[in-house]
């Protein structure tokens, strides 16, 4: 996924190119392998622990976390965070709390292997929601790149049966998932509005946002009757997310971009669809057949032929 909202304000550390580049990669790879193992978590965790319930156990552990680790930054930002606090609510809002509450939530219907595919879908929908919102041009590569990929989706979602198309009869998981993209895309198009604070502070900012904006979700799935408190493998499901894909692999992120840039980093995103398939056949035993692979080539080739683009120089990010 396109998680560039971290991006630290700080100068990237003064080290040699090969340097940077040998501390950098284990960790950008490092972080596509959390962030695809949490499609593993959400199809392990019906059953274990609900939607909202991890969702928002997630954020309150990463908030208590990152006072502890980021406490002097956040207060020293928090008079120039302050006037922007309402696009921040609405910031975590979308991108955090509505697209883990959707994404948890379709683990009960779908596939691991379909919630990585469909993940791979949003540097795409950006593209679109880009057109849309701001009338950005797009370039043919581009426009091919989003055709491909979207055919990637439509075949991820109908497992090769185009017949599902017609009827109209998609699985409820793939529906949820897709929409959870949908809001993650257009929590990402509104990243260059962010408050103009490091990355620290401004993800320390979102996860408060996030837990505060979870809690009516959870009080609406008590009130309804699907609340599930966490079994003992809840919790081990809630402290891996939070401390993963969640935490680790965001600060690591962070920590990539600074030594290579963002262009050079968002590259490794790129493998987030690819850990998680692999992961789902590996972790959750589930098969992988020829519509997944056509699938995951078309993401993956997509994604590829749109983010195709002049190598340009970077150089406030040490590329």
């Amino acid at each position: 996924m396109k998680r560039t909202e971290i991006v630290s304000a700080a100068q990237p550390a003064a080290l040699p190119a090969g340097a940077a580049a040998s501390t950098a990669y284990p960790l950008l790879v490092g972080t596509a392998l959390l962030w695809a193992g949490n499609t593993v978590a959400g199809r392990w965790a019906p059953g274990e622990v609900s939607p909202q319930v991890l969702t928002c156990l997630r954020w309150a552990i990463a908030c208590v976390v990152l006072l502890v680790i980021a406490r002097r930054r956040f207060l020293a930002e928090r008079r120039v965070l302050a006037p922007y606090w309402l696009r921040v609510l609405l910031m975590g809002a979308c991108g955090y709390t509505i697209y883990a509450s959707l994404f948890y939530a379709a683990g009960a219907y779908t596939s691991a292997v379909n919630l990585a595919l469909f993940q791979g879908a949003i540097p795409v929908l950006v593209i679109l929601m880009n057109v849309a919102v701001r009338g950005t041009p797009v370039r043919l590569a581009q426009g091919i790149g989003v055709v491909v990929t979207l055919l990637g989706a439509a075949v991820a979602a109908t497992h090769g049966d185009w017949t599902v198309a017609a009827t109209m009869n998609f699985n409820r998981g793939d529906l949820l998932m897709l929409t959870a993209c949908i809001f993650y895309a257009g929590y990402t198009v509104g990243l260059p509005a962010r408050p103009p604070v490091s990355g620290v502070t401004f993800f320390t900012a979102m996860a408060a946002a996030a837990f505060l904006t979870s809690l009516p979700p959870l009080a609406v799935e008590y009130a309804a009757g699907h609340l599930i408190w966490p079994t003992p493998k809840g919790w081990a499901i809630v402290a891996f997310v939070a401390l993963g894909p969640t935490l680790a692999a965001q600060l690591s992120f962070m920590r990539g971009v600074e030594l290579i840039g963002p262009n050079r980093a968002g590259l490794f995103v790129n493998l987030v669809p690819v850990f998680g398939a692999l992961l789902a056949v590996a972790l959750v035993g589930e098969s992988f057949g020829r519509p997944d692979a056509v699938a995951l080539l078309l993401v993956l080739c997509g994604i590829a032929i749109a983010e195709r683009r002049q190598a340009r120089p970077e150089k406030k990010n040490g590329g």
